[in-house]
């Protein structure tokens, strides 16, 4: 069509009018064909100039990404088409493209619709090329939503292998309360039956109560062990999205200071200083961090505590906490260590196994929790500790990988 309007439009001075006005209809519903082919397109389209302004776009790119304004107002506004976008990175991503120069770019965010809930998307920017030049640029948007969900469920089914460990380490653990209740009520079965015998003689003052008070503690105790095994087998209710981790930490670090302090213990971060994101549940994130400074702060008291004739005291500034973030072979890396007391290693061993503590008041669930959040994030967690020395964590979780590797122009 393009071709035979061009020939048309050389001989536009021999064409009657009513060959101008049939030709011009060809080009308006060509043009709405056109439109309509766009507008059909699953994938959100956002055609821009080589200054990033919009040209033009379709229904789709509307309901895919978050705009602040009606996309009708960005067409030809002089203003580049982050200014539209009320998505911070998203925003960062095509600004840092078209400031580099970045012609083949494709990344993977997350976005919350207004319900809610949790979308994933991939932006492509692609170059328009007209007669072999550069005329402009592409963003598609595509929503990945379903494949994300699908790898998560995925996952979880998985990790419900590991429950037949967790239920035989339960009925290992149940064992011995059911073992006391069935001893004491026997007992107190055997008692009521001699003072029957007995012209019904009540046993002793408090016999019967002491027995009963045994069984109550048995039960309580069987209701925490049940209530723990629930908790250790309850799915980690996540709600995956792409952010940065450095910026969290940052936060987490501000947020710890003050009690590290107060015990006289240095804490520092050393972030990776990357722009990169990973799939994670900030609160879960968060969580895992929390557990494993706790365990370093008491680790650090068990080895600085001095005592004296009067009282202990904690060495001051002895004790040192480090978190440290880097990026390598597509994973983010995360090291949390500590110069405390160190773990042997059978306690190494144990440490993810439900029910394993070596606190006084421990669950033995804490690290068992840590580990389960880590594989939901689909990363992988280390320890290596030495007593006396101290407690080094290693955890890594993969960076989405792009569908493009980016290219610069020349």
């Amino acid at each position: 069509m393009k071709n035979y309007v061009k020939r048309i439009s050389q001989k536009s001075d021999k064409l009657s009018k009513e060959q101008i006005l049939d030709l011009f209809d060809e080009v308006v519903d060509e043009n709405e064909s056109y439109k309509s082919i766009i507008n059909s397109l699953s994938s959100g389209i956002l055609i821009l100039d080589n200054d990033f302004i919009l040209q033009r776009h379709n229904k789709m790119a509307e309901s895919r990404l978050p705009f602040n304004s009606h996309l009708e107002e960005a067409i030809n506004s002089g203003l580049p088409i982050w200014n539209y976008i009320d998505d911070e990175d998203i925003a960062s991503f095509i600004k840092n493209c078209a400031e580099k120069e970045i012609t083949n770019s494709s990344e993977e965010f997350s976005t919350k619709t207004p319900g809610g809930s949790i979308r994933f998307i991939t932006i492509t920017i692609s170059p328009l090329v007209h007669e072999n030049q550069m005329d402009g640029n592409i963003i598609i948007v595509r929503d990945i939503t379903e494949s994300k969900n699908q790898e998560i469920l995925l996952h979880r089914m998985e990790n419900l292998a590991n429950l037949t460990n967790l239920a035989a380490g339960m009925a290992h653990e149940i064992k011995n309360p059911l073992g006391a209740i069935s001893i004491h009520i026997q007992l107190i079965q055997k008692a009521v039956k001699k003072a029957r015998e007995n012209e019904n003689i009540l046993p002793p003052h408090k016999f019967v109560e002491d027995h009963i008070d045994i069984v109550n503690e048995e039960i309580e105790h069987l209701n925490r062990l049940v209530m723990e095994f629930l908790t250790a087998v309850r799915p980690v209710k996540a709600n995956l999205e792409l952010k940065n981790p450095d910026k969290i930490l940052s936060d987490l670090v501000i947020f710890l200071k003050p009690e590290f302090t107060k015990a006289g213990v240095k804490i520092n971060f050393d972030p990776s200083g990357s722009s990169q994101r990973i799939m994670l549940d900030e609160k879960l994130f968060r969580e895992i961090f929390i557990n494993l400074s706790q365990n370093s702060l008491a680790a650090i008291k068990a080895k600085f505590f001095e005592e004296t004739e009067d009282h202990c005291k904690l060495i001051m500034n002895a004790g040192l906490f480090s978190i440290s973030t880097k990026v390598q072979d597509n994973k983010m890396i995360f090291t949390i260590s500590d110069n405390g007391c160190g773990m042997s290693s059978e306690t190494v061993s144990k440490i993810f196994e439900p029910y394993y503590t070596t606190k006084a008041n421990g669950t033995g669930l804490g690290m068992t929790m840590v580990y389960k959040i880590v594989k939901e994030f689909k990363g992988d967690i280390l320890v290596d500790s030495q007593e006396g020395q101290g407690t080094q964590f290693t955890l890594s979780f993969p960076i989405p990988q792009k569908d493009t590797k980016l290219l610069s122009n020349a």
